[in-house]
């Protein structure tokens, strides 16, 4: 094949890297869009020594990117889909026992490497758009990585990008970088001023005329979601009459999708309204002007509350030049930034990971069936946050995936379904009850963007009686379609069963979203109408006029956050007598932080919902130790009495380390929060509330917390006072970092003082603030004989005038200290 016809500028490092693939298993390749590196590159590689007898595997991040791209490198070879090159993404595939080169997506590279952890018969992996940083790529890339360390040195990884932080990237894999200059052709930026995000719609149709009629050839337009292409269409369609509108996003039927980036046989100009599904790999035809608004959809886990919320977010600069550059693929463009310059110096260089944000569920499943005990040692180029996976284990703990860590039969049985495990869990659970139709149905609305209009009320029996009315009439309707052939295949994969369009028990239907959320099972609230307790121990609510709102139990499937409180948007009622199952009846022993008091109680519920609670006595030491310090540890300050006793022991402590190479325990703030069951666990015996806390004597407890030896080094060392020659005890004040402590004393009280005292064993000396006779302050020195011999006199004669009743020797060195007021001779 003649590769150099289609004028690719990735032409230029084909060499390079067919090189350095035959000697070394790890290459980055790094190209602009458009420059061939999805398409050219591989097909170059197909006939190497190294992959003889063996396939590509390569991993697109987007659905449509991965069959457009297959199409592409088929038409390139003269072929059909499915010979040389073909496609799998998920429930869908066009390939052959002649297909050498394979395009990829979702999560079915991650199911290969687990059905064949050595890849036999792959030679190449090639992570296309990798800057994505899609967590399916970043999943694959450590266990590919992990498979080539351990069974196949020979297996080659190719990394390819358009911007990415590639140091980073070659450092983790200890990889060469080769970077395709590409044709770039310049794309102009105007700034067009800051918007109300509120009035997106408008604001971005008003910049899309002004860019129709200032330029020509077609418009490509980012916007955040669905909500924001459809309100914006609207705008445009009665203004915009001599042009095309096509709508992009991810939802769209694939028919709608290829109409949005192929040519138009009518010649009329195009206007594409896209999400973040544009910004890469798809090449759409006659664009010569981009509109940016700035923003896109992340959904975003909390693994706190164990919810997402989906935020429109301002997007990266790395993601603000994949967007321009799509004004430049075919010739110079232009692009329409809706915001200023300052803002753009603001913007993040890199977007978030979505590894970072994600729900992290299938990712712990995924290891959990490759064996890992220790997912932070496999090669991250972002390590999963640690709250996420803990959120991640407990679910699959309540799942019945894991148990202690470990894969279960159960959770080998769930890892075989393509789907979260959540649904998988509901899925294998209806067919043990003979429901494998409805659950089907369930799957397809928990993973689908919901066909109803919301004004239609949150309950999913709805949508499932939707579904069964379209199929039962054979109607074809947008949405249903893609939700039957999601159904369709659960039905397959599980029994093979045909379809039910008969009526809908809606305690079924929610026993089995219990099963999938036990965590979203919730109890209404007592003389809180449309508001729900869930068994995670969060609040959630509906409109008070929505059919469930006055339902005594619900399963909800769909929520997110808002202000403190999840709003519900889809949830079936369930009988509670079908929760029997799911109680628990267990040990509760806690701190209130609203009493603010010990708790601790025996209960029957689910999760936080307690339909039973009965206190109990018999609690040994260490779970209200437990149950305490963590409260304790997060807020020192506020639970006990920090005092200035406290702050004056540490100081203590830290001037005795530091002059005597750490001779006691490093008791900072740091220390005591780290040991804090160690040093006071035992003192928590009689403590039932907050004010029991902040009767706790706590430096005297620290100060026991030393061996006799260190506390009487202690007292030796730095004495909480010192006698002055007038025979008064004089606290001593200890300051932080370790410096000189301070003896605030009236100036009689030390007549006859000849040097500046010393503690410490004579290593640290005090700094004196000498005082009036009214305890105001007069000098600060650590030099006392300097003092008398230079400074005395001049102060002397303010201090006479001021205090004419106390005696004002000429002599300090000789006079005799006095506590108070000594009448003159």
């Amino acid at each position: 094949m003649n590769y150099s016809q289609f004028n690719l500028p990735v032409s230029d490092i084909l060499d390079k890297v067919k090189l350095t693939c035959q000697n070394q298993n790890t290459l980055i390749v790094t190209a602009p869009p458009g420059a061939g590196k999805s398409t050219l590159l591989p097909l170059a590689l197909l006939e190497e020594d190294f992959l003889q007898g063996k396939k590509i595997l390569m991993l697109e991040p987007r659905r449509l990117a991965a069959k457009s791209i297959a199409l592409r490198m088929s038409e390139m070879l003269g072929e059909k889909v499915g010979e040389t090159v073909g496609y799998r993404i998920r429930f869908e595939h066009k390939v052959s026992s002649n297909t050498r080169l394979e395009v990829l997506t979702e999560g079915i590279l991650t199911r290969m490497l687990h059905q064949d952890n050595a890849l036999e018969g792959v030679g190449l992996v090639i992570f296309d758009e990798f800057h994505e940083r899609n967590i399916h790529a970043d999943l694959a890339m450590a266990l590919c990585r992990e498979s080539q360390l351990i069974l196949r040195p020979d297996l080659r990884i190719l990394v390819m990008s358009a911007t990415l932080d590639m140091p980073s990237l070659a450092e983790l894999l200890q990889a060469p970088v080769l970077v395709s200059e590409g044709r770039i052709y310049p794309v102009e930026i105007k700034y067009t001023g800051d918007f109300d995000i509120y009035s997106l719609p408008e604001s971005v149709s008003q910049v899309i005329l002004k860019a129709a009629s200032e330029n020509e050839g077609d418009i490509l337009v980012f916007l955040p979601g669905q909500g924001e292409i459809k309100k914006t269409e609207a705008l445009l369609k009665n203004k915009l009459r001599n042009f095309a509108i096509h709508p992009l996003f991810g939802q769209l039927s694939p028919t709608a999708q290829f109409q949005a980036i192929m040519p138009r046989k009518d010649g009329k100009r195009k206007v594409v309204l896209a999400t973040s599904i544009a910004e890469t790999s798809l090449t759409i035809e006659g664009i010569k002007v981009v509109v940016d608004c700035g923003f896109g959809k992340r959904s975003k886990f909390n693994p706190r509350s164990g919810l997402s919320r989906l935020e429109t977010v301002a997007i990266s600069k790395d993601s603000a030049d994949q967007r321009a550059g799509r004004a430049g693929r075919l010739g110079p463009g232009l692009c329409y930034r809706m915001w200023s310059r300052a803002t753009h110096d603001r913007l993040e260089e890199f977007r978030v990971p979505e590894i970072q944000e994600a729900d992290l569920a299938p990712l712990v499943l995924d290891l959990a069936h490759w064996g890992v005990d220790k997912i932070e040692n496999l090669t991250w180029l972002s390590p999963p946050p640690s709250g996420s996976l803990a959120q991640a284990y407990e679910l699959l703990e309540q799942l019945d995936a894991t148990q202690n860590g470990k894969l279960t039969a159960h959770g080998k049985s769930i890892h075989k379904i393509p789907a979260h495990p959540r649904i998988a869990h509901m899925l294998f659970k209806a067919k043990e009850l003979g429901l494998v139709s409805l659950a089907s149905d369930i799957a397809a609305l928990l993973e689908e963007r919901d066909p109803l209009n919301p004004e239609m009320g949150v309950d999913i029996n709805l949508r499932i009686e939707a579904l069964r009315r379209a199929r039962k009439e054979g109607l074809s309707i947008k949405g249903i379609r893609k939700l039957e052939k999601i159904a369709s295949q659960y039905r397959k994969i599980l029994v093979n069963e045909p379809e039910y369009n008969g009526p809908v028990d809606p305690f079924e239907s929610g026993l089995l979203i219990a099963y999938a959320y036990p965590e979203r099972i919730a109890s209404a609230r007592p003389g809180n109408n449309a508001q729900f307790q869930l068994a995670n121990g969060k609040l959630a609510m509906m409109g008070h006029r929505d059919d469930l709102a006055h339902e005594s139990w619900l399963a909800i499937s769909h929520i997110d956050e808002r202000d403190g409180m999840g709003k519900i948007f889809m949830a079936s009622p369930i009988n509670p007598s079908d929760l029997k199952p799911l109680l628990k009846e267990k040990k509760v022993v806690r701190w209130d932080k609203q009493k603010e008091e010990f708790l601790a109680h025996k209960v029957l519920g689910i999760g936080s919902i307690v339909l039973r609670s009965s206190p109990i006595s018999d609690i040994n030491q260490s779970e209200k130790v437990n149950a305490i310090i963590p409260i304790i540890r997060n807020d020192l300050q506020r639970y006990l009495a920090w005092n200035e006793n406290v702050t004056q022991l540490i100081n203590r402590i830290e001037l005795i380390n530091k002059t005597h190479d750490n001779l006691l325990p490093k008791v900072n703030e740091d220390w005591i929060k780290i040991h804090l069951e160690n040093w006071l666990g035992p003192y928590l015996s009689n403590v039932k509330s907050k004010d029991d806390l902040k009767k706790l004597e706590i430096d005297s407890i620290l100060k026991n917390s030393l061996s006799f030896e260190q506390q009487k080094l202690l007292e030796e060392y730095t004495p909480l006072k010192i006698m002055v020659p007038s025979g008064s005890q004089i606290k001593i004040d200890y300051r932080e970092d370790a410096q000189p402590p301070i003896l605030s004393v009236r100036l009689q009280e030390v007549f006859g003082w000849m040097e500046t005292p010393s503690i410490n064993q004579g290593k640290t000396r005090l700094l004196l603030h000498l005082l009036s006779p009214g305890f105001k302050p007069v000098q600060v020195t650590s030099d006392l004989r300097s003092f008398w011999s230079n400074t005395y006199f001049e102060v002397k004669k303010d201090l006479k005038r001021r205090y004419p009743k106390h005696s004002w020797p000429e002599d300090p060195f000789q006079a005799e200290a006095v506590r108070g007021v000594r009448k003159r001779n």
